[in-house]
């Protein structure tokens, strides 16, 4: 087993090593095991029959000792690695690499995988999930092991919904989504004490960061950033932040995305009104220009092709009935008018 990295930064460097194939150790550890057995074996029937005592002895302890401590030590240091799977590994409290890469190997038997993930109270779900959805009764020291692998996968995490206040004060609930996953293992398993409690808080803090700076609503103001308007601005603002944070951990943030975004209970109605009155005011204001826009138009058409000649008086009632045509929430009631105006 070698290093392709010989200087460790203050685990800032991850080191990879290059591990023996697993198959080959395997089949010629069997073979030697099984042949010092048999050379044990020899040797007591040589001591049975009364013959060279001396050898019969030195075989005994050769095999025996191969055969019985040696051969079945080196059997755990056979690791199985699926894709997108990593173990840090350690030499008596020593750091000495991580493997990567799918595939069978052989490496010291002493070491040890490294995983601080592992050691939570709660059930891991993925060691759940492996160990019985198939069916498979696997033994304690099995889930142990599998669950001290690290995953190199891109993982999300899911936070729960916060209320938190915005730039102007008003609470609100909003929750996150976070693509994530780790890029150097030496960092996420020794600076830290739990890379995923650790990123759990850290995304807790950046996002109460975050919200800080942008109100929920620009209430209008189309210059001005908000949480509702400018969501992609905010996301790349929050992965940014989070990255930071999480650089220590040796952890990348894909993406950072809202998945909820609302008013707090106690503010929802008062600022759902707001909301409504708002679109009324914009619908109305709308309705106005554009009815503004017609009645003029009506007239300088009627000037134009000289259908009738209107004094002021006619042109202000004209205008009148026209708004009130056009600005109404109702369908106006037409009154036909048999005599004159005056």
């Amino acid at each position: 087993m070698t290093r392709k990295t010989d200087n460790i930064n203050n685990y800032g460097v991850e080191i990879e090593l290059n591990a023996i194939r697993g198959m080959p150790c395997l089949i010629l550890n069997t073979l030697a095991t099984l042949a010092a057995i048999a050379v044990f074996v020899f040797g007591a029937i040589m001591i049975d029959d009364g013959r060279d005592m001396t050898l019969a002895v030195v075989l005994m302890v050769i095999g025996g000792l191969y055969g019985f401590v040696v051969g079945p030590v080196l059997y755990p240091g056979l690791r199985v690695l699926k894709p997108n799977e990593a173990l840090v590994l350690t030499l008596f409290g020593r750091y000495i690499g991580t493997l990567k890469g799918e595939g069978f190997y052989w490496v010291n038997p002493f070491c040890v995988a490294v995983n601080p993930a592992a050691n939570v109270n709660l059930p891991h779900p993925v060691m759940i999930k492996q160990s019985f959805a198939a069916g498979e009764n696997q033994t304690k020291a099995q889930i142990i092991r599998e669950s001290r692998k690290l995953s190199m996968k891109v993982m999300t995490l899911n936070n729960e919904k916060q209320k938190i206040n915005d730039q102007l004060g008003n609470p609100i609930i909003i929750g996150i989504v976070v693509i994530w996953k780790i890029v150097n293992t030496a960092k996420a398993v020794f600076n830290v004490d739990n890379y995923k409690e650790f990123l759990s808080v850290q995304c807790d803090s950046a996002l109460r960061n975050i919200v800080r700076l942008y109100p929920y609503d620009t209430a209008g103001h189309d210059n001005e950033k908000s949480l509702r308007g400018s969501s992609l601005e905010v996301a790349e603002k929050l992965r940014d932040e989070m990255q930071a944070k999480v650089e220590v951990a040796g952890i990348e943030i894909v993406e950072a995305r809202i998945t909820h975004l609302s008013y707090s209970e106690e503010i929802a109605a008062v600022m759902l009104q707001r909301q409504q009155a708002s679109a009324i005011i914009d619908a109305r204001q709308m309705i106005v220009e554009g009815a503004v826009g017609m009645v003029e138009m009506a007239l300088d058409r009627l000037s134009d092709k000289e259908i009738v000649h209107l004094d002021e008086e006619r042109k202000a009632a004209m205008v009148s009935n026209l708004l009130v045509v056009l600005c109404g929430n109702k369908d106006a009631q037409p009154i036909v008018n048999s005599g004159s105006l005056y």
